[in-house]
């Protein structure tokens, strides 16, 4: 009989590890969106919503190595471990039950308006995108609150795309980026002045009550560091307060912060036949399993467990590293976690990086449109 493995959470890296593992055993993929929507890039996200979806809004059908998964759209509601089940909610609210014989947790993190774990369709998605563009287009000014990727993503974009709006960045610390290499910084630093993006150090916000984390908000930002409060017709939240998508998982499952407890192989303690990869995973202080392809590490690992061989370690880098800004008219640079940079030159996205690179060697293949459905039970 196939092995079954049920991936819960088909964000960026549960999408990987279905791909890979399709071929290969009995795929059921649990997720709350009707396609992979992507965590990735927020400022290409709100300054160019429509050239971000063509990459990073993706329909699960358009994925041709998921042709023989079965793709569920439901919230997770609860595991028991001993039978080997998870109960699922769907949309219509029924509940159903299903069994696996290995588990893969990949349920990711909420992380500010643009990561969510909520059901929502394919329409909502797009709705949310253009409202959150609309707020930053409509706003002759913008705050961007935070120090990592996304929020220096978000400052550059903005001021890239409307070069006539004032853009500020605060962040807490004398530099951004403190978890990137010291010259990434000082490059990215370059590229944020040449837009016009004023940045503000030492600048730690006071976090305001009744959501406004969850969606752009307006008005006033006041700071625990003492200087005098700001305003901005739109406020861009991105201070990398994660919280893990865990609610559904028994306690001991979990670290103290709330993220999965996982070994070097990334299973789980104590549990030979469940996994954890992504932001969800405590791998590292980084969690840093998403952007290192451990994708493939679990896929082989699952293999390898099903097959009583010997499984493979997961090494975490010290530092972050990849695309900081995103893809821009003159091309994409890619961060090593040395610091060192390199560049896709503009003419190669579209004719190199996203058609062979990306949609042939990362996801083996996607349509332009869709033809063929993987099995769908909603």
């Amino acid at each position: 009989m196939t092995a079954r493995v049920v991936i819960v959470g088909l964000g960026d890296t549960g999408t990987l590890c279905a791909i890979h593992l399709s071929p290969h055993v009995e795929v059921v993929g649990i997720s709350t969106k009707e396609g992979l929507v992507s965590g990735q890039e927020l400022g290409m996200r709100l300054a160019r919503p429509q050239e971000w979806s063509r990459e990073y809004d993706v329909d699960y059908g358009r994925y041709r190595r998921l042709d023989k998964a079965t793709i569920i759209r439901a919230s997770v509601v609860g595991i028991d471990l001993g039978s080997r089940t998870i109960e699922l909610v769907g949309p219509d609210d029924e509940h159903r039950v299903e069994r696996f014989d290995v588990a893969i947790i990949a349920t990711g993190a909420r992380n500010g308006f643009w990561r969510n774990p909520d059901l929502q369709t394919a329409q909502a998605v797009k709705d949310q995108l253009s409202e959150n563009h609309r707020r930053i287009r409509d706003a002759a000014s913008v705050a961007v609150v935070g120090g990592g990727a996304s929020a220096v993503s978000a400052a550059a974009n903005i001021a890239l795309g409307w070069p006539e709006k004032t853009v500020d960045l605060y962040f807490p610390h004398d530099t951004a980026l403190t978890g990137h290499h010291r010259r990434t910084w000082s490059r990215v630093r370059r590229r944020l002045a040449a837009a016009g993006v004023r940045m503000h150090p030492g600048h730690r916000a006071v976090i305001p009550t009744g959501g406004p984390l969850d969606h752009i908000d307006s008005g006033t930002i006041e700071w625990t560091t003492g200087q005098s409060p700001a305003t901005a017709d739109a406020i861009v939240w991105a201070i990398g307060r994660t919280q893990p998508n865990t609610g559904w998982l028994p306690a001991d499952l979990l670290d103290d912060d709330g993220f999965v407890k996982v070994d070097a192989d990334l299973r789980v303690p104590g549990h030979p036949n469940v996994f954890a990869v992504g932001d969800v995973a405590a791998t590292d202080p980084l969690r840093s399993s998403a952007r290192n392809r451990a994708d493939r590490l679990v896929a082989h690992n699952v293999r390898a467990h099903l097959a009583g061989r010997r499984l493979r370690e997961y090494r975490p880098p010290r530092r972050r590293w990849g695309s900081v800004l995103g893809p821009q008219p003159d091309g994409l640079e890619v961060f090593a976690p040395n610091g060192r940079a390199f560049r896709f030159p503009g003419w190669s996205i579209k004719t190199v990086l996203w058609p062979w690179i990306v949609h042939r060697g990362i996801y083996g293949g996607i349509r332009p449109e869709i033809d063929e459905q993987p099995r769908a039970d909603n």
